[in-house]
């Protein structure tokens, strides 16, 4: 018994060591004990806010931890012989009441100073529309914006995503593209069911709702892959409708969208014909 014990005790430890300590840029990491790298300012807030909270919770547990432990010391049977009756005390009753207040009221300040900055959205450079499917994206981009089409963006197999150097699960065979240094609005609809679009590393996460346009915005000057998922339990595949969004320079943005419109043309007559016969029905 004692040399399993041995056994388990260096598996934790080795474990321990080989872990990272924190994750990694636009995707997770293996054994990640932090959240993702933030490449926004709503991201670095939300980072801080959480960080802020855990020492705050954990200053709250030491605390009532201490008080547990002096109560078993200072108030046990031996010790205490003759328990006091006491059932009020007027500023014990004041303090258990106000200090808690006074920390929800010290957490609610940035609170809601970071809901306010996530929600009321800079005027963008980009608009795009994000369309939740069971279980995949549809992404659309305006016209007016230089886009003017559409396209399905489906989960690559482990296979394929194993060929295109991509993480498995989270890979997809169009990605989102979108130029650095741009504010970037993201217009989010239910095409069927309740589904999310989250992204950690760029501090997004909102519900794509059935007949409901919300939005959110992000904005990063680094470019790179970013990746997330549906964050609702929207059905039997839930866990295999990923987001991709690959971030390039304005430069090449610019080229992609000469392409993108070559490529999903027809996509974008079907939407079209599509919305025509909504609009007659």
């Amino acid at each position: 018994m004692n040399r399993f014990w041995s056994r388990a005790a260096l598996a934790a430890l080795a474990l321990g060591l080989a872990a990272p300590a924190s994750a990694g840029t636009g995707q997770p990491s293996p054994w990640q004990m932090n959240l993702q790298n933030p490449v926004t300012e709503v991201a670095a807030r939300t980072g801080a806010l959480h960080d802020g909270v855990l020492w705050i919770i954990t200053a709250i547990t030491l605390f009532v931890l201490a008080l547990l432990v002096y109560v078993v010391v200072r108030f046990n049977e031996k010790a205490n012989p003759v328990p006091s009756k006491t059932t009020h005390h007027t500023g014990l009753e004041i303090a258990w009441t106000g200090i808690p207040i006074l920390i929800l009221v010290f957490i609610a300040i940035p609170s809601f100073s970071l809901l306010r900055y996530q929600i009321d959205a800079p005027k963008p450079d980009i608009t795009v529309k994000a369309i939740g499917k069971q279980w995949y994206w549809t992404y659309e981009y305006p016209a007016d914006q230089g886009g003017g089409f559409g396209f399905d963006s489906l989960m690559l197999s482990r296979e394929d995503a194993q060929k295109a150097n991509q993480p498995a699960l989270l890979a997809v065979d169009n990605e989102l593209v979108l130029p650095a240094g741009k504010t970037i609005l993201v217009q989010v609809v239910g095409g069927d069911v309740i589904h999310n679009f989250a992204v950690p590393s760029f501090g997004v996460r909102i519900d794509a709702i059935p007949g409901r346009l919300n939005q959110t915005w992000f904005k990063t000057d680094k470019e790179g892959m970013y990746y997330g998922q549906c964050s609702r339990l929207c059905g039997a595949n839930h866990a295999f409708m990923p987001i991709a969004i690959r971030i390039v320079s304005p430069e090449r943005y610019a080229a992609w969208l000469v392409e993108a419109k070559k490529k999903f043309a027809s996509n974008a007559d079907d939407s079209v014909k599509v919305a025509s016969l909504s609009r007659v029905d």
